[in-house]
């Protein structure tokens, strides 16, 4: 997938998605966010940064807002490489942390479901913080991923960090607050996190440490470029 040739230094960084489907008890589909898929993505191809993609499942997961008007969208769906890449995601938990320079995960509706639940996802987050040298990185419903997170002290790993997340107001806006299992910005909340709202629909991202997390859509670009630039100084530091 990489726009350019991927540098041998650098570490791959670990992509992300849901593998669940379906918005509560509705019939409605839902899935990861393509945009926050391959936005991101656009950013660490430029930059030489390999990348790997990963679900809870494994396989081919279910993909929400396929908007082929946005340019973006529209060259990686074109393209035959991502294309496998997407059908053949490796299971969560076949997952090596210790591989990765950044763990990355990606938002969609259907991250509510099942990125708090995976066991795998919490034991693979907990050891690529506690390693200080792989960043973490959330975007949009991407951030329910870190709600049930807790280090090897016991204590969550959002507490008394700066974190950012598709806000309640958000969550309201698409009238999705009474079907999601909770509402991340208030759960954040609650699990201590010095959590950073903006207006709705505006870029926000925030970074503590090795920990980068963005508000929405808007966001995935700009958590992408934290998320490299991180690497990338790691990366000249060995």
């Amino acid at each position: 997938m990489n726009q350019q040739t991927a540098n041998p230094r650098i570490r791959p960084a670990l992509i992300v998605l849901t593998s669940h489907g379906t918005k509560g008890d509705t019939n409605e589909s839902t899935g990861f966010y393509l945009s926050e898929l391959t936005h991101p993505l656009a950013v660490f191809d430029a930059a030489g940064i390999p990348v790997a993609i990963s679900s809870i499942q494994g396989g081919e997961p279910p993909i929400d807002g396929l908007d082929l008007s946005d340019a973006t969208n529209e060259r990686y769906w074109n393209d035959d490489r991502f294309r496998a890449a997407i059908r053949n995601t490796r299971p969560l938990a076949n997952v090596d942390p210790s591989r990765y320079s950044a763990i990355f995960f990606v938002g969609g509706h259907g991250a509510m479901w099942d990125f708090p639940m995976s066991a795998d996802l919490q034991r693979i987050t907990r050891d690529a913080f506690e390693s200080g040298t792989t960043v973490v990185a959330a975007v949009c419903h991407g951030p329910a991923a870190l709600v049930n997170v807790t280090l090897t002290d016991g204590t969550y790993l959002v507490a008394n960090r700066k974190v950012s997340a598709f806000t309640d107001e958000e969550e309201r806006a698409v009238q999705l607050d009474e079907v999601v299992p909770f509402l991340l910005g208030s759960t954040l909340v609650a699990r201590g996190a010095l959590y950073q709202p903006a207006p709705a629909w505006t870029r926000n991202i925030v970074a503590d440490g090795h920990l980068v997390t963005g508000q929405n859509p808007q966001s995935a670009t700009g958590v992408a470029q934290a998320v490299r630039d991180l690497v990338l100084a790691n990366a000249a530091r060995v």
